[in-house]
Parts: C-alpha cells; sequence; structure tokens
C-alpha cells in the first residue's frame, strides 16, 4: 500500500508555506499526505494541492481568549490527540512531520504515542513554544534558519526552508537593478504587525524625489482597517500603488520588484533568497524571543539585506535608505547575487529525503 505521511501544522503562513512544499514533493515521489490542523489553519490552506485529504482537530492556544477559554485548552488538545490517535490506528502513517504551531500538538502527541517515526521542522532560528516541546521526543530536527538555537541534548539538521512550487518556478528569475526607468517595490507585512509598514512606508516613498515617485510602483500588504487611509495617502502622493491585505501572487510580484520592503519571517526570507531580491527588513519586535531579528542575520552578514530595528524605523530614516538603494543600481544587483548565493531552492528535496530515510529506518 502506498504510504502515507501526516503534516501537522498551524495556521499562519510561516507554517503552512513549508508545510505545503513538503505536501508537494512528496506527492510527487508517490505518497499519499494528510494535513492535520485546526479549524483556523484549513482556511489558510487553500493553497495545498488537492490530492492532499484535510484532517481538521480540535486544538487551541493559551496565549489567546479569557480565563474560561484558556482552562479549556486542556479539554480541547486532548479531544485532539484522541481523535489523531483514533485516525492514525485506523491508517498508520508511516511517518509524520510536525511544523509548528498548537494545531501540529493532537497529531505529533498521537505519534509519539503510537512510536511512529516523527520529525520536526523549525523554520525560525529559534523553536517556536511548540517545536521546543517536542524537539526531545521526535526522531529529526530538521533546521530552516542556520544556526537555530536548539535545546541542550538535541542536534538539528539544517535542510533550510522549503518554498512553494510557485515560488521555484521564479527562483533565480532575471533581476532588472534600480535606474532610470519604472521601478516597483513590494511591501509585505506578514500575518502580524504590518500597520508600522502602513505608518512609515508611504510617508517614506513620499519623501523620495519627484523624479524617482513618478517612475515607481508601490504593492503594499495592509491590514484592512488600514487599506483606506494606506491608498488615499498614495493616491493624494500621485504615487501608483496597489494597496491589499493579501496577495496570492507574491512570488511574481517579487520577481518583478527592484526591492522588497518586509518582516524577517522565516517563510519571507527563503522566497527572498530563492528568487534572489534584495530587501529591507524590519524584524517584528513582539515575536517571540526575537526570532525575526535571528532569521535576518544570515542574509544581512551575506550582504543580501539592510535590516532596520522596529525601534529605529521613522519615515526618514526609510525614506534615506530607500534612496540610497534605488540609486545604486550595482549595489542593488549586488544584494540579489548575494541573496541568491544563500537560498535553498532544494530545501524541501532535502526534507523529503529526511522524511523518507526516517520512515525507512523504522519499517
Amino acid at each position: 500500500m502506498t504510504r502515507r505521511l501526516v503534516i501537522a501544522a498551524g495556521g499562519t503562513g510561516g507554517h503552512m508555506f513549508p508545510a505545503q512544499a513538503l505536501a508537494e514533493v512528496m506527492l510527487a515521489r508517490g505518497w499519499r499526505v494528510t494535513l492535520s490542523t485546526d479549524a483556523r489553519g484549513a482556511r489558510y490552506a487553500g493553497g495545498f494541492p488537492p490530492e492532499v485529504v484535510r484532517e481538521v482537530v480540535a486544538s487551541a492556544t493559551p496565549s489567546r481568549g479569557g480565563a474560561a477559554a484558556k482552562a479549556l485548552v486542556p479539554l480541547r488538545v486532548g479531544g485532539g490527540v484522541a481523535a489523531s490517535v483514533a485516525r492514525m490506528v485506523r491508517d498508520r502513517p508511516a511517518a509524520v512531520v510536525g511544523f509548528g504551531g498548537y494545531p501540529s500538538i493532537p497529531a505529533l502527541a498521537a505519534a509519539t504515542a503510537l512510536r511512529i517515526p516523527r520529525m520536526i521542522h523549525e523554520q525560525n532560528g529559534v523553536l517556536g513554544r511548540v517545536n521546543r516541546l517536542f524537539a526531545p521526543r521526535v526522531d529529526r530536527v530538521a533546521c530552516g534558519t542556520w544556526p537555530t538555537v536548539l535545546p541542550p541534548g538535541v542536534e538539528g539538521i539544517h535542510v533550510g526552508n522549503p518554498v512553494r512550487r510557485a515560488v521555484l518556478e521564479k527562483a533565480g528569475a532575471s533581476y532588472i537593478p534600480p535606474g532610470d526607468h519604472p521601478m516597483e517595490i513590494l511591501v509585505i507585512g506578514g500575518s502580524q504587525g504590518a500597520r508600522i509598514l502602513s505608518d512609515v512606508v508611504p510617508p517614506a516613498v513620499a519623501a523620495l524625489p519627484m523624479t524617482m515617485r513618478a517612475r515607481l510602483r508601490v504593492s503594499q500588504q495592509a491590514r484592512p482597517e488600514d487599506i483606506d487611509r494606506v491608498r488615499t495617502f498614495y493616491h493624494d502622493e500621485a504615487i501608483e500603488a496597489d494597496i491589499r491585505p493579501f496577495f496570492d501572487d507574491i512570488p511574481d510580484r517579487m520577481a518583478e520588484a527592484q526591492l522588497v520592503i518586509a518582516r524577517a519571517g522565516a517563510s519571507t526570507l527563503a522566497d527572498l533568497s530563492v528568487i534572489g531580491r534584495p530587501a529591507i527588513l524590519i524584524p517584528y519586535a513582539a515575536a517571540a524571543e526575537d526570532h525575526q531579528t535571528a532569521n535576518a542575520r544570515g542574509l544581512e552578514q551575506a550582504g543580501a539585506v539592510e535590516v532596520v530595528a522596529e525601534a529605529r524605523l521613522t519615515p526618514e530614516a526609510l525614506s534615506a535608505r530607500l534612496l540610497a538603494l534605488l540609486q545604486d543600481g550595482p549595489r542593488a544587483l549586488g544584494m540579489s547575487r548575494a541573496a541568491l548565493e544563500f537560498g535553498r531552492p532544494d530545501a524541501a528535496e532535502r526534507l523529503a529525503e529526511l522524511v523518507e530515510d526516517l520512515a525507512g529506518e523504522k519499517t
């Protein structure tokens, strides 16, 4: 019978995008693939191939809701674990891979109880809470960012962060450096914390010389409550801009961009390094254990990005950096090449090899 892989992931793009990338590779290798997530995660699973079976399990996080909701967390997670055990007993997977987030707990806990080969993939330079819990209890710990801070006694394997097929299709796309021609800036804020970009980026762009502004087109992700004011600002400043809460074609937009302004989420950095684009990164200051700063360190040291601490992000400071980069085509070109050299476009294949090796060892 065809071997089955259960992928367990939470509801943010940072967890779901690399999970989707592994699913695509494992399907191509002839595996059956099941995604185990909660109701929120299922809403983010639209990009998974239709062949992937979705299993929605009960889960919860103690970081949201009031006292009553938090008191119910153990019951909800326990119910999810029981349901996952029952499903795995009926159709035993050859391996289970967790990508982090509280919705990955039920499948990983069930695999631990049933002694099914299991591993986790950590996207960030610092383990998330759930991955930290399971790191000593799994057979492999795959790391997307290197080095990754790991618990004592736990060894990691650097595979890189898998990227989706849509990103791989743009891998190493030809880069046109800034110059006296139309230019694109892509601004993406991730699933959290994009408001500061809505506050700072528009006035920073507006402060650029008029001759440069006239050649710019901005694609900016903004929270729904910020969209109208951001659109109005760009319109009043006569700057061409496309403002949306979510772009479903980020690989295309990134490939067309001369410069990217972004948070330092692991998936965003993987996309940047596979496509090869210079960027100004603003790590999310409230990220757990400042993991976004850790994520950005390697690309910064490689000369592929500039990093601005959120506390130092002002329209004036950002505008100065934009002007310097958009006036220096050779430097921007060098940054794009450095990003490409840093990237690991084969990360999903590396991770798939780990999965197959692990399943082969235990069968």
